[in-house]
Parts: C-alpha cells; structure tokens; sequence
C-alpha cells in the first residue's frame, strides 16, 4: 500500500509540473529599469501615426526587443482577469522622448495605446545605457489574436518592433495509443481554476463532433484525459477552450499529412458496374481510372477518366465512374502535391475479368477471347509508339464474347515484328482496360520457308566439302604413284638381279 501511494504522489506531482499555470499580479501597471523615472498615459495613436526622418546620429536599431506574456490579474471575492504584458528594451537616446505601445485585436479590429514618457533630464543624463520596460494593463481574452506595435516617441520611419500573438488558451500535447485506438490529451497553460474542454473533431468548414467531449475540472492535479477515436484520419483534431463564454478553440490536428488512408474507401456496385470514392476528409486531390502495366510499376491513366476533389468544401464529394470494366488491372490513382497512391480493387479477382490470348497459325494469327461475363471486343493492330500510346496500322475488328465458351478471329500473318501489338478492350462499358500483346512473331510459313532456305545452304554446302574431299583423295593417290614409278627407275641391274634372286631362293621349299 506504501508503495502504492508513493507512486499515485508522484504522478499527481509530475502531471502538476506539466502544467504551465499563468503568473498572477496584483496590480497592473508600469515599471521601467532601476534608476529611470517613466510615467504612462492612455494615448490614441493619432498624434504618433506619421514618421519624420531619423537622425544620422540614431541607429535603426535602438528598439531592441520586445516579449509578449500572458498575466491574470485576481482580485478576492471578484473574477480573475486576464492582462498582456509586454516588456521591451531600448537603447536611450536623446533624440527619444518615451515609446508609444500599442495593442490591436486582430479579430474586432479594436486597439489600445498608450505613451511611456522619460524625464528630460533622464535622456540626457543617461543617454546610450539600455532601459528595460514593462506594461502589463492591457485586458486581453482567452485565445485572442494580438497584434503589438512598439514605436518611439516621436515617431521615426523605419524605427519599429512588431509582433502577433495569441493568448493562452491551453497547450494541448497528445500520445496515441493505436492497439487501443485512444488519443491521451494533456493540457497546460491553462486558467488556474478555470475548467476546460476536450474533444476530437473532424475538420470540414467546421470541426465536427466524432464522440462526446471531456471536461478537465480546474481545481484537479491531472490535467490530461483520453479520448477513444475510430480511425485515425488526417482531418481527425484535439480541439480544447476554456468553459466559459464565447471562448476562442484551440485546435490541434497532428495527423494532416498522413493521407494515405483516404484511398482506401473505394466502392463498387455490380448492380449499377459503378465504381466510386467519396473522401472522408477534404483534401485536393486529381483523380483518374489507370492501367496497370505488367511490370507493376506504371499506371497509364485512361482518357477522360479525370476528376478533382477541391479540398475547401462543407461537404464530402464523391467522385463516381459508370460502366466501368471489373478487370484486374484497372486501377483508380490518386494524386497531390505529396504524391500519387495506386488502389486496383479488383486485383484480387473477385469480379468477373476477361483474358485475351494469340496463336500463330497457317498464315495466320488467331485472338481469342475468354470473358466470365458478356461482353463485345475491338480488336486493334497497332504500332507500339510509348508506353501509352499505340498507332493504328489499319487493322480493326469487332468481336463478341459470352461466358460459355472462348470466342476468336483470325488476322493474316503477315503483320508481325517486336514494335507490332495487338491491342483490344471493352466497348460495352464506359471505361475499359486497353490490353496489349507485343512483339508479335511471324507464322508457320514464313518460319518454314526460311527453314527450306536453311536446309539448301547446308547441302550446299556438304556438296562441296565431298567434292574437296574427292579431290584431295586423289591427288593423294596421283601423288604416290609418281613416287613409287621414280623409286623404281633409280635401281641399277645388278640389285634388280639380286632381289629377285633372292625372292627366288625365299620361296624354293625344302626337301630335308
């Protein structure tokens, strides 16, 4: 239990330590650096509006800079009050008489003044030494929109600080747990004991409730709740105000650029063939039909197939195709400035999908045609110019299909090369796949002729290489016949008589 409680401490004291509680005052006013004297005075603004020349001896940067806060401002027994304070730091010249502050509500256009004087004697005497100010009496309301101008008295051109600014309505910081589709929503620089509201909203022209909001109690330690959402959208925002009335909303929405779940809310009725999506959010995105290429890595987009979605809209709109052709490679793209996403919904062939195949034939090439459902064909001979386009040779044909059994046509086989493609697609719908089949080969006869003309080059030339051979033989035996005779002649008598002498003696037989 010990443990138990230390740990419920120590969450209380860090979710206090995250919030950021806006210093209180007790009294608004003035104050400038320890030792100048300055007064203040409300001032319209008129008198200071028009600029003279600056001295050569004042630098354009004697206004050195300016910080924007929010106080509250609580009296006991009354409401608390918010004030805006501004501090700002000057270089002291004694060209300069005091600033003129100014503050302009962006949203009512209203605006407040007033003139920080320095004594004479304080200019001169401690001219060029940096004087520190602050003005804290401004009213202000939760999540207004300032706007706050520091001048010089008198007023020199180009001599200016400038800077908008909100006032607190709460910081809103979130984590996102997704296995449990929460949004956990902390919120600080908050109203001490001013009670707060949280909700999640889908952001059209207006933020539109997606649940029921939560209300954080200004007196609890815990400033964070969460908020269970559906699906995390781009146009899914935190969106908080104080709980009092006419509160200006602050709007967190961290999910904008993730866009990519948009694309998947794609429909089709087979009843109507209408292929349709209607955006969740509202985003500017260009639509088109697409086929896929067989590589998988293009999508050409299909003629008069385009719609935009303007993303500045009150209302959702659906970008819808009639007749549209189920097959596997036709594809929906979608595309802005953060890129392009492809969805084919019928890649998974749950709808009826028709094929288109090619044979060689006798001086001929056959299509057939295999359809799961009825459907009529034009056939297309065409030269293959880019990826999406093809050019006609003059060769076209109708064709109908049915689902009972393929259905073909003949073209002659003539027409064949690797730039040739036989294009064909669906003319009873709206919108159809065009599917090619290139690099066409030529037909059996033309194959067989050139097989004859192979065939005759290699007799041709066996032919020769025998008639060589012959020729080579007998050279050959022409050539031992001239030697042997040559042999023969060079013997004198005597070894002819001898060597058949003794041939003679070899061969008479023995009669021991």
């Amino acid at each position: 239990m010990l443990l138990d409680d230390i740990l419920i401490f120590l969450v209380i004291i860090l979710g206090a330590s995250d919030c950021q509680i806006i210093p209180r005052i007790e009294e608004c006013g003035l104050t400038c650096s320890q030792g100048f004297h300055c007064k203040s005075k409300p001032s319209t603004g008129i008198f200071n509006s028009f600029c003279r020349d600056a001295p050569a001896s004042l630098s354009s940067t004697v206004l050195k800079s300016m910080k924007l806060s929010t106080v509250m401002k609580c009296v006991q027994g009354s409401q608390c009050s918010l004030h805006l304070s501004i501090k700002g730091t000057l270089n002291l010249d004694e060209n300069i008489r005091g600033l003129e502050i100014c503050s302009l509500s962006v949203d009512t256009q209203q605006s407040h003044c007033v003139n920080v004087r320095f004594s004479r004697k304080t200019s001169n005497k401690l001219g060029g030494r940096k004087v520190h100010v602050q003005f804290n009496c401004f009213d202000v309301n939760v999540a207004q929109h300032i706007y706050v101008t520091m001048k010089t008295i008198p007023k020199y051109c180009g001599v200016k600080l400038s800077q908008e600014y909100y006032v607190e309505a709460g910081k809103l910081d979130y984590n996102v747990d997704r296995a449990r589709k929460t949004i956990s929503v902390n919120v600080s620089d908050f109203l001490q004991d001013q009670d707060y509201y949280v909700r999640l909203c889908h952001k059209w022209f207006t933020c539109e409730d997606v649940g029921s909001f939560a209300l954080i109690k200004g007196k609890e330690s815990l400033k964070s709740i969460s908020l269970q959402y559906a699906q995390l959208l781009p146009c899914l925002c935190i969106e908080g105000w104080s709980a009092i009335p006419d509160a200006r909303r602050t709007q967190l929405c961290p999910f904008k650029n993730d866009t990519k779940v948009l694309w998947d809310s794609i429909v089709y009725n087979p009843a109507t063939h209408t292929l349709a999506w209607e955006p969740a959010c509202p985003v500017h995105v260009t639509v088109n039909l697409c086929r896929l290429t067989k590589s998988n890595d293009e999508c050409v987009d299909l003629q008069n197939s385009s719609n935009t979605a303007p993303e500045k809209q009150s209302l959702s709109k659906q970008v819808k195709y009639s007749r549209v052709d189920t097959h596997p490679r036709l594809c929906m793209k979608f595309t802005t400035k953060q890129g392009s996403w492809i969805r084919c919904p019928f890649a998974h062939g749950n709808f009826p999908a028709w094929k288109m195949r090619i044979a060689a034939m006798a001086e001929q090439i056959q299509i057939s045609f295999m359809s799961q459902t009825n459907a009529r064909f034009s056939v297309l001979v065409c030269n293959k110019a880019q990826l999406s386009s093809c050019e006609s040779v003059g060769t076209r044909l109708s064709v109908s299909a049915d689902d009972s059994h393929p259905t073909s046509v003949n073209i002659s086989g003539e027409i064949c090369g690797s730039e040739i493609c036989i294009q064909a697609w669906r003319t009873d719908v709206d919108y159809s796949v065009p599917l090619q089949i290139c690099d066409i080969q030529c037909t059996l006869s033309s194959q067989s002729q050139e097989d004859d003309e192979n065939s005759l080059r290699i007799i041709s030339l066996i032919a020769i290489i025998l008639i060589l051979a012959t020729m080579m033989a007998l050279l050959g035996h022409k050539i031992l016949t001239v030697f042997h005779r040559k042999k023969h002649e060079d013997r004198s008598p005597a070894q002819i008589i001898r060597q058949s002498f003794s041939t003679r003696v070899k061969s008479t037989p023995s009669f021991h």
